[in-house]
């Protein structure tokens, strides 16, 4: 495995850390606690585009940014490090357009993909229901036949970029019991935002279809496959979840460090102090474990390999180390960890959320056992006939 940059790459993400660091991070603040508005959204995605953020595993041709897997998740490292909510929607984005490249006509290309890519489009990704989670399979929410269309009817629930999104991919249920993909615009659905403990600037929202109607032409190719296209890209998925561990992480571990630094006790910085230096070492090291396994797992995306266990590595450690390192942060922080005042306290509630989402802990333990042993802990579960995702054609 070799996760040297070359020289472009490196310049890429020079230029793009600079620009986060110096345009971006002074917005981050103030969406900590609050969403960040559709519009404003919007512009922070349009200043993006330029470094490459959207578009990864879609050809040049096609229009995608040219930059290979392990190049985008470095990106994304830093990008979830400055401003989680900003990296969280354009992750999300780049989810719908790999989704779009890989199972879309060339008419549903044609008319969202090119916005997705420039960052003047939102889309999200509607697969959770109430009673269906990482078992794609197990989905309710119905689309019946009707003249040259289908009428839906249903619920999704924490998805995320739900209530500011341009338009949604659907995962649903046709008459015949098989899952499909379908694409709804914004005015075909109802949004209800939903509180969460962390991650609050970026929207995380329940959908409600209510009898909407929508056209053939707005299915998604592969007629029957929706619960395995779904499960493909959760592959994928588990990359950038990883990588939304690194970047929190590495923000609270820069916290921690610059802390230590300058608080005194006792006549000395408290980063003299052994306890402190035992807490920093773990953080550090739980951090490059973290970082190293998210690489191997997209090196092993991009090279067209099957990366399923790896995947599942990666997400399962890095987003229970971040806990990790987000709690030792607080720690470090004393009385000023738990105050408002400073992020750190965001760190920790973010670095919590992060366990949850494209498949928990314990069901990335599943999966990995699973494949190891040749024995499954589930039956018919969705989440362990994920097919290897690999380079988009």
């Amino acid at each position: 495995m070799d996760f040297e940059f070359d020289d472009t790459a490196r310049a890429v993400i020079d230029a793009a850390t600079a620009f986060l660091d110096g345009e971006i991070a002074p917005h981050a603040a103030q969406y900590r606690e609050h969403m960040v508005p559709k519009e404003r959204m919007h512009a922070l995605l349009r200043s993006l585009a330029p470094f490459g953020f959207f578009g990864t595993l879609i050809p040049e041709e096609a229009g995608g940014s040219g930059l290979d897997f392990t190049t985008s998740i470095r990106l994304y490292e830093e990008l979830f490090r400055v401003f989680p909510a900003l990296a969280g929607t354009a992750f999300v984005n780049q989810m719908v357009g790999y989704g779009l490249h890989m199972d879309g006509t060339d008419e549903q290309k044609r008319r969202y993909l090119p916005g997705l890519l420039t960052g003047e489009r939102i889309g999200c990704q509607a697969a959770t229901e109430p009673e269906a989670g990482s078992n794609p399979k197990d989905i309710r929410m119905r689309a019946a036949a009707e003249r040259g269309g289908f009428r839906l009817k249903g619920r999704k629930v924490w998805i995320s970029n739900g209530s500011i999104a341009d338009f949604c991919i659907a995962l649903v249920r046709t008459d015949d019991g098989q899952t499909n993909r379908m694409i709804i615009d914004r005015d075909g659905y109802s949004a209800r935002e939903l509180e969460t403990l962390g991650q609050r600037g970026w929207s995380t929202a329940e959908l409600l279809f209510d009898d909407t109607w929508v056209s053939e032409g707005n299915r998604m190719t592969g007629a029957g496959a929706g619960a395995q296209q779904t499960l493909r890209d959760f592959t994928v998925a588990r990359c950038f979840a990883a990588t939304m561990a690194v970047g929190t992480a590495r923000a609270a571990l820069d916290a921690a460090v610059d802390y230590a630094r300058s608080r005194h006790q006792w006549g000395k910085p408290i980063g003299q102090h052994q306890l402190i230096q035992e807490m920093v070492a773990d953080m550090a090291t739980e951090l490059d474990c973290a970082r190293l396994l998210t690489y191997r797992a997209a090196w092993m995306v991009q090279g067209g390999r099957r990366a399923d266990t790896q995947a599942s590595m990666a997400k399962y450690y890095a987003s229970e180390a971040a806990l990790r390192i987000a709690s030792k942060a607080v720690q470090i922080h004393g009385a000023l960890g738990l105050s408002r005042d400073l992020p750190v306290e965001s760190y920790f509630r973010d670095a919590r959320m992060i366990s949850i989402p494209d498949g928990t802990t314990q069901l990335q333990q599943l999966i990995i056992a699973r494949n190891l042993l040749g024995m499954a802990a589930f039956t018919d579960a969705g989440a362990g006939r994920a097919q290897p995702a690999g380079r988009a054609a």
